[in-house]
């Protein structure tokens, strides 16, 4: 049927995924069409294919994608393309079908007849097509093998009125010369602005403004070099430079991904023009004045200059620019050692230490021939100013450098250990792990033992956020009472959080949330208590002395976390659990607050091991409030996150299995529920639990399954106290009970929600007990308990619950036989969760309005669709009583393409038979 719909264009892209929206509907309404991509490698061609078949709802896809290697391989690509449709083959007619079976090979004979062969696929796909508009795409079309692209070009020119669609993708710097007379789209770099915006997205660091400006520049606006960057480098190297006493793996990487091409280039340069270009390739800013004298100091002159920009790879205009953001680390890392050091060490010259003193040091760092505590201090003191330009990454990176270059060992542990945990912080696990054991050679004290212990733990939680780390942060935070009081303090804390992640599924007796609570509550205090020490007083209290108790001191914690400024460290560690306090505490603006507050330093200061927490909790958010889309855009970026630190997180899938639930797609919400729990409960993660038992509940509850839905919410609310998702659970599970009929298990849930509840005292927080505890009335109390459930939940930002409150009251006002007032709470609900793409509750309050004699279309905007031309001449010939067979005779259409344009017609025109049509036609 013909989309109209919106859509989510890819950034920087609207007017080709306009086009590329235009030519489905197009598809949908029965017209063919053809379109080539033309663009340059990387440029999107691939991302705007799969922005096309995603948008490809009720038509058949086939794909084909064109393979270097088997460019030799006649029919290659045909085989891909026909290999799904070989039961269809049997009705073409002979020649046809002999000519396929002779081109893949399945009968002997000599190469089939172009033209016959051409003719042959496009009788199959027109066949296809005439049951479900088909969508063909064919990627990389600049590797097909010669026969297949000379058939699908010619099948691309006599398409005619089937309802099929064929978009190539193909590089233009790559001869087409099959492909060249067929309709196209030119695919150009993005724009300054997109393509910041796409940087940013992929470096989630803040990057020195020179610096982003060469990259910019250097990107030409290609998507795909863009997002390289963060794969090949971290945003310490991007700032800086490569690692100036790196090893030669990450060579031997980078120049793999660039095809070595740019580096064989240098092996035709004379000794000076490759010097030029390793000069510009250690100096990451691109300062001409700074590379100049640079040059000076090495002896190189104007001609060697000009030579090395002659050779393509580099450009002086107003900076210093490779034709490639991955061409200089390739060139950097091709260089000698002694080589690197030779430019760093011009470089540390011609930079001036008062006003670039990070820079000045970095380059001295490169260009040292061993241990130098001078360089070292430089370093040490460099990596919080660092921190500025490239991040976390960039202070680790300093670190790291510094304890290289220490001799004496005592400082070299202390420094080793530093930098241990700014990678740590960073995401690197990995080569954290690598410095700890370097600081573990020590000598270390025994508070340098009992941090090392501690990062050992922070290492293990925030990498997989389960239950083995929870009995040694315990461990740490003991140890650490009699030497460092605050950092035992802030240890309970860590371990607060990691017992929240391991909740039911904790490693062992003694260390639950519980054991925490009392460890905690019992252990030394610093003074003054700052807003963590706060937050962990109001959590230990709620598992020692229950939820009214600790609701006060966590409103006052959370309340602070709000009002007041918040350091890096507080960022870092604790907000998140405030967060999640104000959650359990049902007050939604902190929530908000709070998530966004998070997500936006941990972003900023590029501490990819917190993106996981802070998307999650982010995103849940957005879920919740309704804003789908937003959820939607940070489930994407939790997944670029796991793809970029080849980790498994269990909170990567636990979000977009929220937003799957809440949509109503089941089949995709279960699925990731299950694998969310498979996981959850390989690392240990009890919190997981919860949260995805919850969602199940929600999804089945909105698809009206109430005993699925209620043997979900008892398995997510068995322990009440558990922060978080439990409270929503023990909502869902109070709705479900009722209609399932299971009243005393609906009293109990209820009783327990409510306790909590009036602690809270939110307007969230009554509001969803007033929606809740209307459904044990069937009289005036549940009446005004619904419309005071409505008056408090409109005055949240939790758009989902104000619209489920107004279902269940308008579902109560049908039961009560007042049809008027149910269909003005029904309707409302029912906008408004297709607004917010609440499909499953969208169609639950659908039917209860149809129920209450008021016709909704399932879907309102695909009803409204006018005809097109051939539809409204099938469905006049139709209504005149001409058969399909007549009518396909008429209009040169088989019999079964009549039938499926009928379908579309009876679905615009919400009819169902012919008779019907005859109706509307004679009005």
């Amino acid at each position: 049927m013909c989309s109209n719909d919106p859509w989510p264009a890819l950034l920087g892209r609207q007017d080709e995924c306009r086009t590329l929206s235009r030519l489905l509907a197009s598809v949908q309404c029965g017209h063919s069409q053809v379109l080539v991509l033309r663009g340059e490698a990387g440029i999107g061609k691939t991302a705007l294919l799969e922005f096309l078949v995603g948008r490809a709802a009720g038509c058949r896809v086939a794909r084909v994608a064109g393979v270097e290697s088997e460019l030799e391989l006649a029919h290659a690509g045909l085989y891909q393309l026909c290999s799904p449709f070989s039961d269809r083959m049997g009705s073409l007619p002979g020649p046809q079908r002999a000519a396929l079976d002779t081109a893949f090979g399945r009968r002997p004979g000599n190469p089939p007849d172009r033209f016959l062969l051409g003719l042959a696929v496009l009788s199959l796909l027109s066949e296809v097509a005439e049951e479900q508009p088909l969508i063909c795409v064919v990627d990389d079309a600049q590797w097909l093998d010669q026969a297949t692209a000379q058939t699908l070009a010619f099948v691309a020119r006599q398409l005619a009125a089937q309802p099929m669609g064929l978009v190539f993708a193909v590089r233009t710097t790559d001869g087409e010369s099959q492909l060249a007379d067929l309709p196209g789209l030119e695919v150009r770099g993005l724009g300054v602005d997109d393509a910041a915006t796409l940087l940013t997205s992929a470096m989630p660091a803040t990057l020195d403004l020179r610096v982003r400006n060469r990259v910019l520049a250097e990107s030409n606006g290609n998507p795909l070099a863009l997002l390289e960057l963060p794969r090949a480098l971290t945003a310490a190297e991007v700032a800086f430079g490569a690692d100036p006493r790196s090893g030669g793996a990450a060579a031997r990487s980078t120049a793999s991904r660039l095809g070595h091409g740019f580096v064989r280039q240098l092996e035709t340069l004379a000794d000076l023009p490759r010097r030029v270009l390793l000069l510009a390739a250690a100096e990451p800013v691109g300062d001409i004045p700074l590379f100049l004298r640079a040059a000076r100091r090495l002896g190189i002159k104007a001609d060697a200059v000009a030579a090395a920009e002659s050779a393509g790879l580099i450009e002086l205009r107003d900076h210093v620019r490779f034709r490639h953001p991955l061409v200089r680390p390739a060139l950097y890392r091709s260089a000698t050692a002694a080589e690197r050091r030779t430019v760093h060490r011009a470089l540390a010259d011609a930079t001036d230490p008062d006003l670039d003193p990070d820079r000045h040091a970095w380059h001295r760092a490169g260009a040292a021939l061993g241990p130098d505590e001078d360089i070292a201090a430089d370093l040490e003191h460099s990596a919080d100013r660092a921190a500025a330009l490239g991040g976390l990454a960039a202070e680790a990176a300093f670190l790291e450098v510094a304890a290289r270059l220490t001799a004496d060992p005592t400082h070299r542990a202390r420094r080793s250990l530093a930098a241990a945990r700014a990678k740590a912080t960073a995401g690197a696990f990995n080569a954290a792990l690598v410095l700890l054991a370097g600081a573990e050679a020590g000598p270390l004290d025994e508070a340098g033992q009992a941090r090392l212990a501690l990062l050992r733990a922070q290492i293990s939680h925030n990498s997989s956020h389960g239950n083995r780390a929870l009995p040694g942060l315990l461990a740490a935070a003991r140890r650490l009472e009699p030497l460092d009081a605050k950092l035992a303090q802030d240890t309970y804390f860590d371990a607060l959080a990691a017992a929240l992640f391991s909740g039911r599924l904790a490693s062992g007796p003694a260390s639950g949330m519980r054991q925490v609570a009392h460890a905690a509550r019992t252990a030394p205090r610093s003074e003054p208590p700052g807003k963590a020490d706060q937050l962990l007083d109001g959590m230990s209290v709620l598992y020692t002395d229950g939820y009214a108790a600790s609701a006060p001191l966590l409103r006052d914690a959370v309340r602070a976390f709000g009002r007041e400024d918040i350091t890096r460290e507080e960022a870092f560690r604790s907000v998140w659990v405030a967060a999640v306090a104000a959650l359990d505490l049902w007050d939604d603006v902190h929530w908000g607050v709070l998530s966004q507050r998070h997500l936006e330093v941990v972003r900023q200061a590029g501490a990819v091991s917190l993106l996981p927490v802070a998307l999650a909790t982010r995103a849940l958010y957005d879920i919740h409030s309704g804003d789908l889309a937003a959820a939607a855009a940070l489930v994407a970026e939790s997944e670029w996150v796991a793809d970029v630190t080849g980790g498994e997180n269990v909170l990567t899938p636990m979000p977009a299995a929220w937003l799957a639930a809440l949509r109503g797609h089941e089949k995709e919400a279960e699925q990731l529920i299950r694998t969310t729990l498979d996981a959850a409960v390989g690392v240990g993660q009890g919190g997981a639990l919860s949260m995805m038992y919850s969602a199940r509940a929600t999804l089945y509850n909105s698809l009206g399954r109430y005993e699925e839905a209620l043997a979900s919410a008892r398995t997510a609310a068995a322990d009440p106290l558990e922060p978080g998702a439990t409270k929503w659970a023990m909502a869902e599970l109070v709705e479900a009970a009722v209609r399932s009929g299971a009243l005393e298990d609906a009293a109990d849930g209820f009783e327990q929600l409510s306790a909590m509840t009036r602690a809270s005292g939110t307007e969230l927080a009554l509001g969803v007990e007033a929606a809740r505890g209307a459904l044990l009335h069937d009289d005036d109390k549940a009446e005004d308990l619904y419309q005071e459930a409505l008056e408090r939940l409109g005055r949240t930002t939790i758009r989902v619950e104000l619209a489920r409150a107004r279902l269940l009251y308008g579902e109560w006002l049908r039961r009560r036989g007042r049809r008027v007032d149910a269909r003005a709470e029904l309707r409302t609900a029912h906008e408004s969760f297709t607004a917010m793409g609440l499909e499953a509750f969208a169609d639950r309050a659908r039917r209860e309005l149809s129920a209450t004699g008021e016709k909704v279309s399932r879907r309102t905007m695909e009803a409204q669709v006018d005809l097109t031309p051939q539809e409204t001449y099938i469905a006049r010939l139709a209504a005149a009583g001409l058969s399909n067979l007549e009518i396909g005779a008429e209009l040169y259409l088989s019999p079964r393409t009549v039938e499926w344009h009928l379908r579309k017609i009876f679905t615009k025109k919400g009819v169902r038979s012919r008779r019907h049509l005859r109706r509307l036609v004679d009005q």
